[in-house]
């Protein structure tokens, strides 16, 4: 009892020191108070050290030295900050932490929906009269199995009942602490008060990284009979939870980067400096390279007068042959973007890539866990082998890659989650190999509709050329010597990451009247060229208009530029151009088609079905339902060639129009 008078003592000395901070905070009406641990240890070591090992004694002294002071009531004290040795991995946590005050990092994976709750249960030893507090996270109401001073194990006498908003949440670790093969641990952590104020939603949305300061509670497992069983569930009962740097815009500049961020930026070589310093260790695909970086700079986002938006994010689609080092840019790219997630088709379900719905058993209700698309919103999702997931789990990204948001409807949750991701994907082709003759959605299981979201395709060819093989090897060779000597002229991966941070913090580029003319003049001309009529060809639509404005702006960001100028608008129209001749050049006509990516079928391919099916339909007023494919030929001739012919028909018989009743022979369905 002395020794507790004395900590009183400690602490109003302690907060007498800091009356003015805490006065403004009275003032305001605010009973939250921050208190700083490394403050508190500075002036008492004896305090903060009670604090560590006996942290809800602590607390309740501190409360009561604010309350005799007459500086506060009813305060809650949030801590910020814990030394190194309470800082641990959720893997660390062991039965010497019980009771405990510890610090965990993570991300959160479920959240419960708010709701009131008996959170303590105050109870009294009627032997010792000794206080015992129980935090009620299990789903019953539970009295203490054993009092610590005597030993009782029954007749415990109720205090108090505390009854506040309560909150669930998961708490995995992050990615980056792991090791080796090592599966996330997770913890439950239990939030109530101002901790689930909807001001704190940001904090606690599934997907957020989070830093949470609490005392480590165990949580009692009773077996089918109602007997309480030896192993014991824990969970920490959180002081503070803040919010951990988890997107471009929350990354701190010191003024020192900010001199090396300008200094790269008037570089004359920017963007060839910018393309070289992704994945660096990869040879050529400049740019690919440099469209990337440009997806990390982002467009800027619109809200327009109807209250719809526009994204300013891009979405770039990566198909190639095997061994032109598709996934290890992916990786590059995701393991150097803030909130950056790398997943493979193979192993991504509908669930997993946007969010899923799970019973959460402790209070008993519906709890969302976040998929990769919301774990990074204000980031990007890279997703390899795209062509190799289920087309109903593919189908789940059409939302989140257009109106940037998850929408789920399940049990009681009616929810729209945030999924503000650019989206970086990797395919590979059903044969192989590219073949630049064939549409894009003939040779990559994905489906049209989906692949028009992406505003850029790239395809990675592997064509033996003596030249470019040779730097390839001198390249490969020196990555297998002497590592970094070969890198002087590129930009540090984290200074990268510091400069593409700024650029989106700071700059919101608008376009010029220039940019504008020359947008708007590549778009007309290209849509209606001079040598005639389109002739039902689309050459590009107005989503490649979007690409080519966020490609522009995006560009004006990596010059730290917020005016985006005629120069921006050129290189932007120049990446899109390398995307079309690709994936939207129709070989056969020598024009830009972008019905080969949108719909799967050229203009030309469209146009040689139609006259099939004229041929058929004329046919059969002369014939009858029975048509010759001799007289189909003749009637053709001078319109499809012979293999033209055989690859309709084809097409024809697997869409169900038309079936070969006999040999020879054709039928319309």
């Amino acid at each position: 009892m002395v020794m507790n008078e004395d900590l009183i003592i400690e602490a109003k000395e302690f907060f007498n020191s800091h009356k003015q901070e805490i006065g403004k905070y009275a003032k305001k009406g605010n009973k939250i108070i921050p208190l700083s641990f490394e403050e508190l240890s500075a002036f008492s070591i004896e305090l903060s050290d009670k604090l560590l090992e006996r942290p809800e004694e602590i607390f309740s002294l501190l409360s009561l030295a604010l309350e005799e002071l007459g500086l506060i009531k009813d305060a809650r004290l949030r801590l910020i900050g814990l030394p190194e040795s309470s800082r641990l991995k959720i893997r660390e946590i062991r039965a010497q932490h019980l009771g405990k005050i510890i610090e965990v990092e993570g991300i959160v994976r479920q959240a419960s929906e708010v709701r009131p709750k008996v959170v303590n249960a105050k109870f009294e030893c009627p032997t010792c009269g000794a206080i015992i507090t129980v935090l009620q996270i299990d789903s019953n109401f539970r009295s203490p199995s054993q009092c610590n001073g005597c030993g009782r194990k029954a007749g415990f006498k109720e205090l108090k009942k505390d009854m506040v908003d309560a909150q669930r949440l998961v708490v995995e670790e992050t990615p980056e602490s792991l090791t080796g093969g090592e599966q996330p641990r997770r913890v439950n952590i239990f939030l109530k008060e101002d901790l689930v104020d909807t001001r704190m939603e940001e904090r606690t949305t599934p997907g957020s990284k989070v830093k949470v300061i609490g005392v480590l509670q165990e949580v009692p497992i009773y077996l089918r009979g109602g007997n309480l069983g030896t192993t014991f569930d824990i969970a920490i009962d959180a002081n503070n939870i803040i919010p951990k740097e988890e997107s471009f815009e929350e990354i701190e500049i010191n003024d020192e980067e900010e001199l090396q961020i300008k200094e790269i930026a008037a570089d004359e070589s920017l963007y060839k400096k910018l393309s070289a310093s992704l994945a660096p260790s990869i040879y050529g695909h400049d740019v690919e390279k440099l469209a990337m970086v440009l997806q990390l700079f982002g467009g800027v986002k619109k809200i327009k007068g109807d209250k719809t938006s526009t994204r300013g994010d891009m979405h770039i689609l990566l198909v190639g042959d095997p061994g032109v080092a598709k996934s290890i840019m992916l990786k590059f790219v995701s393991s150097n973007a803030p909130k950056g997630r790398y997943v493979v088709g193979k192993s991504a379900s509908k669930a997993g890539l946007t969010a899923a719905v799970v019973k959460d058993d402790i209070l008993k209700s519906w709890s969302l866990e976040a998929g990769v698309m919301v774990l990074a919103n204000k980031g990007i999702a890279c997703i390899d082998e795209i062509e190799k997931m289920d087309e109903e789990d593919r189908s789940a990204m059409h939302e989140a890659m257009e109106q940037q948001t998850v929408t789920i409807t399940k049990a009681t949750i009616q929810a729209t989650l945030r999924a503000e991701t650019a989206v970086l994907g990797a395919a590979n082709p059903k044969l192989g190999r590219f073949n630049f003759e064939d549409p894009i959605a003939n040779q990559i299981n994905m489906s049209p509709s989906l692949l028009n979201r992406f505003d850029l395709i790239f395809t990675l060819k592997d064509v033996p050329q003596r030249e470019r093989d040779e730097l390839i090897a001198s390249h490969v060779l020196l990555e297998h010597g002497e590592p970094v000597l070969h890198y002087k002229e590129i930009i540090d991966a984290a200074l990268l990451r510091k400069y593409i941070a700024y650029a989106r913090q700071n700059i919101k580029p608008t376009l010029t009247p220039a940019a504008a003319d020359e947008i708007k003049k590549f778009y007309v001309d290209i849509r209606n060229p001079k040598g005639g009529p389109n002739e039902g060809r689309i050459a590009i639509s107005a989503r490649q208009l979007e690409a080519l404005i966020r490609l522009s702006e995006a560009s004006a960001k990596a010059r730290l530029s917020k005016k985006v100028t005629k120069e921006d608008t050129e290189r932007a129209i120049q990446i899109l151009k390398h995307s079309l001749y690709q994936v939207g050049f129709d070989m056969e006509k020598g024009v830009f088609d972008i019905d080969r990516i949108a719909t799967g079928i050229s203009a030309s391919e469209r146009s040689r079905i139609l006259a099939v099916k004229e041929a058929l339909s004329k046919l059969e007023t002369k014939l009858g339902k029975l048509i010759p494919m001799q007289d189909l030929r003749l009637e053709l001739e001078e319109k499809v060639t012979e293999d033209q012919l055989e690859e309709v028909i084809d097409k024809l018989k697997r869409e169900g129009d038309i079936f070969e009743p006999k040999k020879g022979f054709v039928q319309r369905v």
